[in-house]
């Protein structure tokens, strides 16, 4: 039994979009601390961590640990009707076992849609020691990557002690992005060790992109041909951490 109230439709709707680049079907867990959701995408290349504690709701009750499966695309659809000041509801009707979705504002519309059947596969936190932390502003981030795919279908990021360097070659044209420490765009860069690692465009860009609108600042991780890891810093409490394994290139 649980029942969910954010007063932002607006936060709630951009937090759920970032999730749906990677998964269509999203098991929630819920226990009386909060809702958490770890997965992976149908590829197994890329996975999101997500952590909303209950002070991020206005109103949160969560009586025991339970698991709400959905299908994001369609909880989106009903999303999207709701402004940015509106009030959204969730709950579960036990009888049905559909979710309830209430949105509040200038009137009222209540929705349902049927829950489906909960994934039992545990995803767990990647182990992984990085050499390079950046701390970046998710634009420039954004602008960076965008620069790369006019080129490319892929990017290598390469870092130093005083600079973030992202490099993308075509077939006909290349593009040589930097971001020097201490600047606008990179706030600041902790380096163990030099370290380069290539990343898919097509995952990277839907990443950074979409999680940009619920954050202003992100954090990135790495080390040589290793996972990269991009935590965006929420306004409220809460984590969206997203993991991306590198592109093995081949000489």
């Amino acid at each position: 039994m649980f029942k969910l109230k954010v007063a932002d439709a607006k936060l709630l709707r951009d937090m759920i979009t970032s999730i749906s680049i990677l998964v269509d079907e999203a098991t929630f867990k819920l226990d009386p601390e909060g809702m958490k959701l770890r997965a992976m995408d149908p590829s197994r290349v890329a996975m999101v961590d997500f952590e909303w504690p209950k002070t991020v709701f206005e109103e949160y009750m969560c009586t025991e640990p339970t698991k709400m499966c959905i299908n994001i695309s369609e909880l989106l659809k009903l999303l999207k009707r709701a402004g940015k000041d509106e009030v959204v509801e969730l709950s579960l009707d036990e009888k049905t076992s559909r979710l309830q979705l209430k949105i509040t504002g200038k009137y009222a519309r209540n929705f349902t849609m049927p829950t489906l059947e909960a994934s039992e596969e545990e995803v767990p936190t990647p182990k992984l020691t990085f050499n390079v932390k950046a701390k970046t502003t998710t634009q420039g981030l954004s602008q960076a990557i965008e620069d790369a795919q006019l080129v490319s279908d892929h990017v290598r990021i390469e870092a130093d002690a005083e600079k973030i360097v992202f490099n993308a070659a075509g077939d006909l044209m290349g593009a040589t992005i930097t971001l020097q420490k201490g600047s606008d765009t990179l706030l600041d860069l902790e380096i163990k060790e030099p370290a380069k690692s290539t990343f898919s465009l097509s995952y990277l860009s839907e990443i950074i992109k979409t999680a940009s609108a619920t954050s202003d600042i992100a954090t990135m991780e790495f080390s040589t041909d290793m996972p990269i890891k991009i935590d965006f810093q929420q306004t409220k409490e809460g984590k969206l951490t997203f993991y991306l394994a590198p592109r093995i290139e081949t000489e």
